[in-house]
């Protein structure tokens, strides 16, 4: 049991090690590209994300932008790696036990209900904008750890994986809605053979392959698949990662999602992300004055970001620990739970990839990423002073110094 538990703690220590490392790569291609953006380099920027790229297989097409191929295609490779995480969490993980999974489903749940509504206040009677009301419900944990880790020892492990787990649970509530909310025109002969495909990946679940390389080669088919059906591509990813399994019957007792998540983590936290950073989150501030950030589209995305993800969050512990119904996470206090739930509003990658969805005329592409930015800003310097002078000191352990 010992080494079981060393074991369990010496991989949830990699992986926050790996998302905060992550996070910090994260910040600094979104300030290179601001950088690009309000430069003279601005042109060969706009004009990179517009080469197009072909992938042709004789009469077969795929032609898209470079920044197509990025949100639709490395991002399929993002949400994989997030269905592999919601897979092992909710099986094996922060959300296995009813215990476990009460408080922070529920500050997830919180999380997105009321950056909603706030959204959906400030823009009610403006028609297409109301179309981006999921926008401030997504929180991005590469970031948020990446602020975290700035804090040291100063904050428990325990609320680290707090954090992990309400985000891990925000991502499960961006599938939903990205599946039922954010579909083009639906081409049924391509639905079915995505669903031939994931039946497919299923029946090498049932038959037990523990091989990763089937699970990859259908996966791509059935991205494809999914790309030309109507429905986002990146829940192809999803689905790939709900097949793979986590049992095995190997001598070395190394499960095949293990295996795929481990490998995956690195080029996701170091390379998908920050590139997906770079390629959206540039934006010129010329000719933008201070008042732009007062119009409703920006204003709703940082109010719901900013103030949406921290009464939601805070308002659902206070609903259920009170009452006994749920337990803050050992040695954390709710001034430090304060200070957690101010940096789920950072929503950046998440966010402008949902807004991107929501949102196709080059119109909207400045007073989103005002309104990300801003938002998400905000909600980081306020989470990351909140916990900077939170009481609650923790003893640092040797999981808690590997990170």
């Amino acid at each position: 049991m010992d080494n079981a538990l060393r074991r369990a703690t010496s991989g949830i220590s990699h992986f926050l090690k790996l998302e905060a490392a992550g996070g910090l790569l994260l910040m600094a291609a979104a300030v290179l590209a601001l950088i690009f953006s309000n430069s003279p380099l601005r042109h060969v920027y706009d004009d990179l994300l517009k080469i197009p790229v072909e992938l042709r297989f004789g009469s077969f097409i795929i032609a898209k932008p470079l920044l197509l191929w990025i949100n639709d295609g490395l991002m399929a490779i993002f949400f994989l790696l997030v269905g592999l995480e919601v897979k092992r969490e909710v099986i094996e993980g922060e959300l296995s036990t009813p215990a476990q999974v009460v408080l922070p489903v529920a500050a997830g749940v919180g999380g997105m209900i009321v950056p909603a509504l706030i959204y959906v206040l400030i823009n009610r009677g403006n028609g297409m904008v109301l179309n981006g009301w999921a926008i401030p419900t997504a929180t991005d944990i590469a970031f948020a750890l990446g602020i975290l880790s700035l804090l040291g020892n100063r904050v428990p492990l325990s609320l680290k994986i707090f954090l992990t787990a309400v985000a891990i649970a925000d991502d499960l509530g961006a599938i939903v809605i990205i599946a039922l909310f954010y579909t083009a025109d639906l081409s049924l002969p391509m639905l079915f053979l995505a669903a031939v495909a994931v039946a497919v990946l299923t029946a090498l679940n049932w038959q037990k392959i523990t091989r990763i390389a089937p699970y990859i080669i259908v996966g791509v088919i059935l991205w494809i698949f999914v790309l030309k059906s109507g429905v986002h591509a990146t829940l192809a990813g999803v689905a790939i990662a709900f097949a793979v399994p986590l049992k095995t019957t190997d001598a070395d007792g190394h499960a095949p999602l293990h295996q795929l998540e481990h490998s995956l983590h690195p080029w996701v936290a170091f390379g998908v992300l920050p590139i997906f950073a770079f390629a959206n989150a540039g934006v010129s501030f010329a000719g933008i004055a201070p008042s732009a950030l007062a119009e409703p589209l920006p204003l709703g995305i940082a109010a719901g970001l900013f103030i949406g993800k921290l009464v939601g969050v805070c308002g659902a512990c206070a609903a259920l620990v009170p009452f006994g119904l749920a337990k803050l996470p050992e040695g954390a206090t709710w001034s430090q739970i304060v200070g957690v739930a101010a940096l789920c509003g950072v929503g950046f990658t998440m966010s402008l990839f949902i807004g991107s969805l929501a949102f196709e005329g080059p119109e909207y592409y400045t007073p989103l990423r005002l309104g990300v930015i801003a938002g998400s800003t905000l909600s980081g310097l306020t989470g990351y002073l909140l916990l900077r002078f939170a009481g609650g000191h923790s003893r640092t352990t040797s999981s808690e110094q590997a990170l």
